[in-house]
């Protein structure tokens, strides 16, 4: 699947990047992944498109904000790692749909500043019809125990492609230890945003959509999230 990145053009908004001016260490990862959606690809469309009926539900237990007609304010939740404390937040903006591909990207979080940290995360999804042959395994069991005798001629293959790079200013103190666990504390930062906004909000949509329809949940194994680039940590 290719995608062609979504550039920040919220010019009305001003970059946080302004803020962290005493050497940010950036910490940057990629991954791909995909989830099956037990219907056609209309109805799945037909569903993503209509986010505002389940983004902020599947988000949860994220606070949630909304932002215009399709932007959302994400508190990912509090932690701390060496006496550094954050509560991280990310604002995005989901694209209407060019077909069946899908973009979504961070902007600047409106009226806040000096949060020191910047996350610019990007994904892009696509949305292909498959023949229930090539479904993962475990889809005619999941039917069977829904009590539903009949399998669905094609299902939806969500397949995704995301890359995160997140710009942490530390506390002084910080950039006085060892360059291993300033890596460990920013990797923290890079993992609690992933494992919040893409595995858990994968499985919350795949939950939300397969009740609203009465179709069976697909197993664990029909949902993937991989790295394909090893987190990087450079200091600006």
């Amino acid at each position: 699947m290719e995608c062609q990145w979504i550039q920040n053009t919220a010019t009305d908004l001003p970059s946080l990047s302004e803020s962290l001016t005493d050497n940010p260490v950036h910490f940057r990862t990629e991954f791909v992944g995909y989830m099956e959606m037990y219907s056609n690809v209309q109805t799945v469309a037909e569903y993503l498109n209509a986010h505002q009926g389940w983004f902020r539900r599947c988000a949860a237990p994220m606070k949630t904000e909304t932002i215009g007609n399709n932007g959302y304010i994400l508190t990912v939740g509090r932690f701390g790692s060496c006496g550094y404390e954050v509560e991280p937040k990310i604002a995005v903006i989901l694209h209407p749909p060019q077909g069946r591909v899908y973009w979504m990207n961070t902007i600047p979080i409106p009226g806040e500043t000096n949060l020191g940290y910047e996350v610019d995360y990007q994904a892009c999804m696509e949305l292909t019809e498959i023949p229930v042959e090539l479904a993962g395994k475990g889809l005619e069991k999941v039917y069977k125990k829904h009590g539903l005798s009949t399998l669905p001629e094609v299902i939806t293959k969500v397949e995704w492609q995301l890359k995160m790079d997140v710009a942490v200013q530390f506390p002084k103190f910080i950039y006085k230890l060892p360059l291993g666990i300033i890596e460990k504390t920013g990797d923290r930062v890079l993992s609690e945003i992933i494992r919040q906004v893409s595995p858990r909000l994968t499985y919350k949509v795949q939950e939300d959509f397969h009740e609203r329809w009465n179709l069976p949940l697909p197993p664990k194994n029909s949902r993937h999230l991989q790295r394909v680039l090893t987190s990087e940590v450079q200091a600006a």
